[in-house]
């Protein structure tokens, strides 16, 4: 296990193979700050079937300026691109046993981490949910591995301009539900490392150890501490101390609101970003004109966060009235699971946006790269 220390920042690189190209060496430490940082959630989950080739392929025609995804690992050790610890039914449908007489099939239901690369592939994931019924579907799209992410990006995007943030999603109150901690860091960081896409990426995550972890494995790659009212409480804790935050108690951090002591311990971890969740789950109402609404991310949070030095991008924002309430208070970008509609937002707030990539070109790549059961 990584050790956490207060000196995160002072923290050697360790060698890598491979040099990332020259053009992504000038994107500057939080990444390529010409335009507002639209960041398509799960590839833009509102459109098309999350976390799969064709939804990063839409939030590229739609100009994202970033791609959002997760990152689960299998039993063999292969680092997958998918959001939920199991397979949900929802999402997902068996196709048949990766093998005759296997013992774990069904799959659906089963934990990632339980489950074989093998296994994995053999799951149709195009089922459409009920909650975003516009998504489109590509029946048959299997769940794709993190390497086979970028390789269709190296066609998509050749002059690798897109960023990306990618989350691990390891369980911090639920040991042997995912992998490790270490697990996750090594296996993700190895495969940034021999990415183009090395310089791009931004390294999230709701569990504060694997960003701590990060840091002390390469200082110079970006983190961003996910936060909310539950990872940020005292629920499933013990003296008060959440298990999502690495070890820290917020009531030890200096700041009058909760949003300023979460901004002081993510800069303690040496986090370059914080992305705390829009609205409070505790909101009676989701919309921001509304007199009850409640919200989490908060102006006293984005400006301590800026004194410090640090962004704040918050999630998941699909209403505008959000969105123009974080505008006002100084956010420096958006996580969404309609990139077009904000897009087409920040254009009307005058804000400058990403150029589209070209469609043709873009489903040439997915075509070439999608696989299907």
């Amino acid at each position: 296990m990584f050790p956490l220390t207060p000196l995160l920042a002072l923290a050697v690189p360790i060698a890598v193979s491979g040099t990332p190209p020259q053009s992504v060496f000038g994107m500057r430490k939080y990444g390529n700050t010409r335009f507002f940082d639209i960041q398509a959630h799960r590839g833009g989950r509102a459109n098309t079937i999350e976390n799969t080739l064709p939804s990063f392929a839409w939030a590229l025609i739609d100009g994202a300026t970033t791609l959002e995804l997760d990152n689960g690992i299998t039993k063999d050790g292969v680092v997958v691109v998918w959001h939920d610890e199991e397979i949900v039914p929802f999402k997902c449908r068996d196709t048949g046993p990766a093998s005759a007489d296997d013992p774990s099939y069904p799959y659906v239901g089963k934990y990632v981490a339980n489950l074989t690369l093998a296994q994995i592939k053999t799951l149709d994931c195009s089922v459409r949910q009920h909650n975003f019924p516009n998504q489109l579907t590509y029946p048959g799209t299997k769940i794709p591995t993190l390497q086979e992410f970028f390789e269709f990006l190296d066609c998509a995007d050749p002059k690798h301009n897109i960023l990306l943030n990618i989350e691990s999603k390891v369980d911090a109150e639920s040991a042997g539900r995912t992998h490790d901690v270490e697990t996750f860091v090594r296996s993700q960081y190895e495969l940034f490392a021999s990415s183009y896409y090395y310089r791009a990426i931004t390294y999230q995550s709701f569990d504060w150890r694997t960003l701590a972890a990060m840091k002390e494995l390469d200082r110079s790659i970006i983190t961003s501490v996910l936060v909310d009212d539950h990872t940020a409480g005292s629920e499933n804790s013990t003296e008060g101390v959440s298990p999502w935050l690495a070890g820290l108690n917020l009531s030890n951090f200096n700041g009058s609101t909760l949003g300023e002591r979460i901004v002081q311990a993510a800069s303690f971890i040496g986090a370059d970003i914080v992305s705390p969740q829009a609205t409070s789950k505790l909101s009676p109402v989701l919309d921001a004109d509304e007199d009850d609404y409640i919200p989490f991310t908060t102006y006293e949070m984005v400006r301590a966060a800026h004194q410090l030095g640090m962004l704040v991008k918050p999630w998941t924002v699909n209403r505008l009235s959000v969105a123009d309430r974080l505008l006002r208070i100084g956010v420096d970008g958006i996580i969404t699971d309609a990139p077009d509609i904000l897009r087409r937002w920040a254009q009307q707030q005058k804000l400058p946006v990403a150029p589209r990539y070209p469609k043709y070109s873009v489903l040439a790549c997915l075509e070439k790269y999608n696989q299907i059961n």
